[in-house]
C-alpha cells in the first residue's frame, strides 16, 4: 500500500516550487559529497587527490546507469498515485528495488574485478596508481548500496516528499565529512587510513542514508514492500519502469558520451582553454542543477496528473511550468553574470581567461534558459510515458547536429571555444523546440502507462 502526501487528492497540493527546492539542495549535497573527499585530502597531499578524482570518474559513470531503474519506477509511481491505485505500489517498489540490487551487484563485481584495467586507461603515475585502485575497490564494491538508495529516494521523492530525502542528504554528508576527519587527520590516536578511510567513510555514510530512506519509504510514503515482492516479479510493472527508464537514462548517457567528446574538441586548443571551459561550468553549475531541479519537480506534477487522468490540466500545468523556471533561470543567471569577473577569480588570475571566462558566462543568457526549456519539456515528456520521443530527438540532435556543429565552429573554422559555445547554445534551443512541438501535438497524451479504475472514472 502508499498514501499519497495530497490525501484524496494527490495532486491538489503539489507546488513546482515546494518540490523543487529541496530537490535542488539535495543534488548539491549529493555532488559535494564526493567534492568533500576531495577538498580535505587537498589540505594532506595533491597525489591522493589526484587518485581519488581519477577513480571517481569511473565510479560517477557507473551511478549515472543506476538511474535507468530510479527514474522509470518513479514516473510509474507517480502515474500510480495519481490514478489512486496505491495498493499496487508495494509489489512496484519491490520489484524495482530488487531489478536495481541485481544491477548495482554485477556493476560493483566488473569495477572491482577490472580495476586495473580500468585504471590503466587514465595512464596513472606509478606512484598513484596504488592509491586509485585501494579506493576504487572500496567504492566499487559500495556502488551496490548506491544503486538501491538511487532508488529509494527515486520512489520517495515520487510522493512529493522531497524535503525528507534532502535532510537524509545533509545526515549523508555530515556523517561523511565526519568520517574524513576521523580517518584523514586521525585524532585522538585514530588511525589514518588516507584514501582507504575516505573511501570507507562514504561507503559508511551510504549505507545509513539507504537505511533511513528505507525506514521513509514505508513511514512517510506508506510504501509496504512485503518479502515476497523482491522475489516475484511483476512482468507488467517491470515493462513499465523500463519503457520510461531506459529511453531516459539512454538521454544521459548520450549526453555524458558528448561530453567527453567535447571536451577533448576543447583540449586541442591548448590547456588554458581547457581551463577557462572548466571555470565557467563550474560557475554555472548552480544553474544548470536548478535546471534538473526545476525539471524533476514538473515531472512529480505532471506524472500525478496524467495517472489522474487529467491530461489537459498537464499540458497546461508545462507551460505553466516553463514560464516560472524560465524566469527563475534567468534570475540566477543575472546575479552570477553580476558578479562575473569576482568569480572566475576565484579561480585564476591569468587575465586571458578571466576575459574569456566573463563573456562566455555573459552567453549563458542564451544558453541556460535554453537548457531549461529543453530539460522542462524532456521530463514533462517523460512523466507522460512518452519516454521514446524524448530519447530520440536528444540522441539525434546530439550526434547528427551538436557533435559536428561544434567541430565545425570550434575547431575546422577557428572560432575557438566562442564557436563552441555558440554549438552549445543552438543544441539547446533546437531540442527544446522539437520537445516543444512534440509536446504541442499532445501525441503523448496516449502514452500513460497508468489508467484510472473504472469506477473512478466514472465519478
Amino acid at each position: 500500500m502508499s498514501r499519497s502526501i495530497a490525501g484524496d487528492n494527490p495532486v491538489s497540493k503539489l507546488s513546482l516550487l515546494a518540490i523543487t527546492w529541496p530537490i535542488f539542495v539535495e543534488s548539491a549535497l549529493q555532488m559535494f559529497l564526493r567534492t568533500s573527499d576531495t577538498f580535505m585530502l587537498s589540505k594532506v597531499s595533491d597525489g591522493a587527490v589526484a587518485a581519488v578524482g581519477v577513480a571517481n570518474q569511473i565510479i560517477m559513470f557507473a551511478v549515472l546507469m543506476f538511474n535507468f531503474v530510479a527514474l522509470g519506477s518513479a514516473v510509474v509511481i507517480s502515474q500510480y498515485l495519481g490514478a489512486r491505485r496505491q495498493h499496487e505500489i508495494g509489489r512496484l517498489a519491490g520489484s524495482s528495488l530488487a531489478l536495481n540490487f541485481l544491477f548495482g551487484l554485477v556493476v560493483s563485481v566488473i569495477v572491482m574485478m577490472l580495476s586495473g584495467p580500468l585504471l590503466r586507461i587514465f595512464d596513472l603515475d606509478p606512484s598513484l596508481f596504488g592509491q586509485a585502485e585501494k579506493y576504487l575497490l572500496i567504492a566499487g564494491g559500495a556502488l551496490v548500496i548506491q544503486a538501491l538508495l538511487t532508488a529509494v529516494t527515486a520512489m520517495i521523492q515520487s510522493h512529493g516528499l522531497t524535503r525528507q530525502t534532502m535532510v537524509v542528504t545533509i545526515g549523508m554528508n555530515v556523517l561523511n565529512i565526519f568520517g574524513n576527519y576521523l580517518f584523514i587527520y586521525g585524532p585522538g590516536g585514530f588511525p589514518k587510513l588516507g584514501v582507504v578511510g575516505v573511501a570507507i567513510s562514504t561507503a559508511f555514510a551510504q549505507c545509513v542514508g539507504l537505511a533511513v530512506n528505507l525506514v521513509l519509504l514505508r513511514k512517510a510514503a506508506g510504501v509496504y514492500i512485503r518479502w515476497n515482492d523482491l522475489f516475484v516479479w511483476s512482468r507488467e510493472h517491470i515493462g513499465k519502469v523500463l519503457r520510461v527508464g531506459v529511453p531516459s537514462s539512454a538521454v544521459s548517457l548520450s549526453y555524458s558520451a558528448n561530453q567527453f567528446v567535447t571536451t577533448a574538441f576543447i583540449s586541442s586548443l591548448g590547456a588554458s582553454v581547457l581551463a577557462t571551459k572548466i571555470y565557467t561550468q563550474n560557475i554555472m553549475f548552480f544553474v544548470m542543477i536548478l535546471a534538473v531541479s526545476l525539471g524533476r519537480g514538473g515531472q512529480i506534477i505532471v506524472g500525478q496528473l496524467v495517472g489522474a487522468g487529467k491530461r489537459e490540466e498537464a499540458y497546461k500545468q508545462v507551460i505553466r511550468n516553463l514560464i516560472r523556471s524560465e524566469l527563475i533561470t534567468l534570475a540566477a543567471v543575472a546575479v552570477l553574470t553580476l558578479f562575473r569577473q569576482p568569480l572566475m577569480k576565484l579561480f585564476t588570475t591569468d587575465p586571458d581567461i578571466i576575459a574569456m571566462g566573463a563573456a562566455l558566462l555573459l552567453l549563458s543568457f542564451l544558453l541556460e534558459p535554453g537548457r531549461n526549456f529543453n530539460v522542462i519539456l524532456e521530463r514533462s515528456l517523460q512523466a507522460a510515458g512518452d519516454a521514446r520521443s524524448a530519447m530520440i530527438v536528444s540522441i539525434t540532435v546530439t550526434w547528427l547536429f551538436s557533435v559536428p556543429l561544434t567541430y565545425l565552429l570550434g575547431i575546422h573554422w577557428g572560432y575557438g571555444l566562442y564557436g563552441i559555445w555558440a554549438a552549445f547554445i543552438a543544441d539547446e534551443w533546437l531540442r527544446g523546440i522539437l520537445l516543444w512541438v512534440r509536446w504541442r501535438s499532445k501525441a503523448w497524451q496516449r502514452k500513460a502507462l497508468v489508467q484510472l479504475r473504472s469506477e473512478e472514472q466514472a465519478l
